[in-house]
């Protein structure tokens, strides 16, 4: 008996000149804020294109060809700040910049306004990252967090308690240690009864499997995460055997109930409300040309960050190339460089 669910990546990765399909919304996510006439000054410098901002991303994607686009989930950035850059729609103009690590690599996006006087390019993106930033708890698998108050769990907004059950053990010492479930619309709850800090929160979305398994102890609730929050396998234990089979149902009831419409807590309106997602991209048209299988796109290279670089560096000759070229940074080398590209 198991209940497996795909792993969340909207809101986890940064990715470039995603299919039609990855840019529609998914169960859960809203579009918060639409906003034309904003230009990639980093990557398409002088195209003009639209930003999406929903509760887990936002995705830029060119007007005039929407297969050059990006997503750029909010757990990958680093950093929100304005700055000055250099617009071919704008001339030198206050952006966005964002710096953003994905798989070990850090990315630095610039976003301009085209239309001048306009704050809400910054305050929309600025303030949903922020209510994305102060409601983690519904996302990620916490340990040992305040999470009972008064013998009580301490609900988030939108949460109820659908189940409080007594007696359960948690299985990861090898005496175990008794205590109380909390089964909510979000997440799934422990506490030691003995020591209350003692506790692990465990919302559904990090789920990736519930199963009733064998374990030293007996038959044993098997709850494992996906691998981005640690790959976890919690054990707890239930008596008697019915009081266990009527909590794995419960379980994987609203576990079902909550995969079809997730709760990700980023609660935030705009005035207007925008058009759904849907209707604001369209589906591309398949190009007519063969695409070699092997070929490696480099679209992301031009938004590699150069740590806090302000402007270029001095020339030096290359007795290699035979040219003057930018000095490189420290601990680079030509020969690397073409090994990276190859």
């Amino acid at each position: 008996m198991a209940v497996v669910w795909d792993a969340l990546w909207e809101d986890r990765d940064v990715r470039f000149d995603i299919t039609t399909q990855q840019m529609k919304t998914r169960p859960g996510e809203v579009l918060i804020d639409c906003l034309d006439s904003i230009e990639d000054t980093k990557g398409n410098n002088g195209d003009r294109g639209r930003l999406l901002v929903t509760n887990l991303r936002i995705i830029w994607h060119s007007l005039a060809l929407p297969r050059v686009n990006l997503s750029v989930g909010y757990n990958s950035i680093i950093n929100i700040t304005t700055r000055t850059a250099n617009s071919k729609l704008r001339g030198q103009t206050e952006a966005l910049y964002i710096l953003t690590k994905s798989n070990n690599t850090r990315f630095e996006f610039i976003f301009t306004n085209v239309v001048p006087g306009s704050p809400r390019l910054f305050t929309s993106v600025i303030a949903v990252h922020r209510a994305y930033e102060t409601s983690k708890m519904y996302r990620d698998l916490k340990l040992r967090g305040a999470l009972i108050q008064n013998k009580q769990l301490r609900l988030l907004p939108r949460e109820e308690v659908y189940d409080k059950i007594n007696g359960v053990w948690n299985l990861s010492s090898d005496q175990g240690n008794l205590g109380t479930f909390f089964i909510t619309n979000v997440r799934i709850v422990w506490h030691a009864n003995m020591n209350e800090s003692f506790n692990v929160s465990i919302p559904y979305l990090q789920i990736s499997s519930i199963r009733v398994r064998d374990s030293k102890f007996g038959m044993a609730l098997v709850i494992e995460s996906f691998h981005q929050t640690g790959g976890y396998v919690l054990g707890f234990k239930i008596d008697p055997m019915e009081k266990l089979q009527d909590a794995v149902k419960e379980i994987n009831s609203l576990h079902k109930v909550y995969s079809a419409n997730p709760i990700f807590g980023v609660e935030y309106e705009m005035e207007e409300k925008p058009q759904p997602l849907e209707e604001l991209t369209v589906d591309q048209p398949p190009d007519d040309v063969e695409i070699e299988p092997d070929e490696q796109t480099d679209a992301f290279t031009a938004y590699f960050a150069d740590g806090n670089k302000q402007q270029d560096r001095e020339p030096v000759f290359s007795e290699e190339l035979g040219i003057a070229v930018e000095k490189l940074k420290e601990g680079f080398t030509l020969q690397g460089l073409w090994e990276v590209m190859g």
